[in-house]
């Protein structure tokens, strides 16, 4: 188990009613030692207005980088948040995950040199989405089944993800057929192991950039540890009006060359030799 400073990353885009809910979800975690960068893809001046309301509210360390905004950059984002992340263990979700009270002392238990984490996360409909408030989150009411039931999440056997206890969660962690991927809603690894693929591969947009991380780390020789039923983040719903044929064309090319020559680095990442 990894005891330093842990640095949470993830991403934002005018979206100051999810964002709240999300700090929220870590302002309530049982572990302290960590601090959050919110990696912001080029919002207006209402969403560091909102990071310094919040700041403001509580003692948990909150940087905010901002990056003009030029269409879905996440992986250049992430890439400058990456470079002024203190922890030398880094835990990445995204702005629309609202995070358990145990994700972050999750994520430290089982983090392992030569590992890398793989999480998942519990999709919410839009109608829970909106409905889940501060005091859901402070309650522990936004991760309880009955309570999402009784708020517009039809029954599903994914309910088996919030319903795990730490011995089951433990089960299914080693059973299920789902692939120990690097996901950009809830995955976590070494610092040092991520800078040695340099980072995320900038000429990606929306479609397989978290994956392909993890593509790297892999052929580099790290392994991926699954914990999908044990660090639990619950995804609030919205609209991908920024996705297009197009850009999930070049993510799947840039993917597809990654797998097929086995690549351990990029030149388009975190540094770059033609900068």
């Amino acid at each position: 188990m990894y005891t330093g400073l842990i640095s949470v990353i993830f991403t934002t885009y005018n979206s100051v009613k999810w964002l709240n809910k999300v700090l929220t979800g870590f302002h309530c975690q049982t572990d302290r030692n960590f601090e959050v960068i919110v990696a912001d893809d080029g919002s207006t001046i209402d969403t560091r207005n909102a990071i310094n309301c919040f700041s403001e509210k509580t003692q948990l360390p909150i940087s905010h980088v901002w990056q003009k905004d030029n269409g879905f950059q996440k992986c250049k984002i992430m890439n400058k948040a990456l470079k002024v992340a203190k922890g030398d263990y880094v835990i990445f979700t995204d702005g629309d995950c609202i995070p358990r009270n145990d994700f972050v002392s999750v994520h430290r238990k089982y983090a392992e040199p030569g590992y890398f984490l793989s999480g998942g996360y519990f999709k919410l409909p839009l109608k829970t989405s909106n409905t889940i408030c501060v005091q859901d989150i402070i309650s522990g009411k936004a991760f309880s089944p009955e309570w999402l039931l009784n708020n517009g999440l039809k029954k599903t056997h994914k309910l088996a993800k919030l319903k795990a206890t730490k011995a089951t969660a433990k089960i299914l962690n080693a059973i299920t057929p789902t692939r120990r991927t690097w996901n950009g809603h809830n995955a976590s690894g070494w610092k040092s192991d991520i800078e040695s693929v340099n980072g995320f591969d900038e000429r990606m947009q929306y479609g397989g950039q978290d994956c392909e991380l993890g593509y790297r780390l892999k052929h580099k020789g790290i392994k991926a540890k699954q914990i999908r039923y044990s660090a639990i983040c619950v995804h609030l719903d919205h609209p991908r009006g920024y996705v297009t044929k197009e850009m999930l064309a070049n993510s799947r090319l840039i993917k597809d060359t990654t797998l097929s020559q086995k690549l351990t680095f990029t030149e388009f990442g975190l540094e770059k030799e033609y900068q």
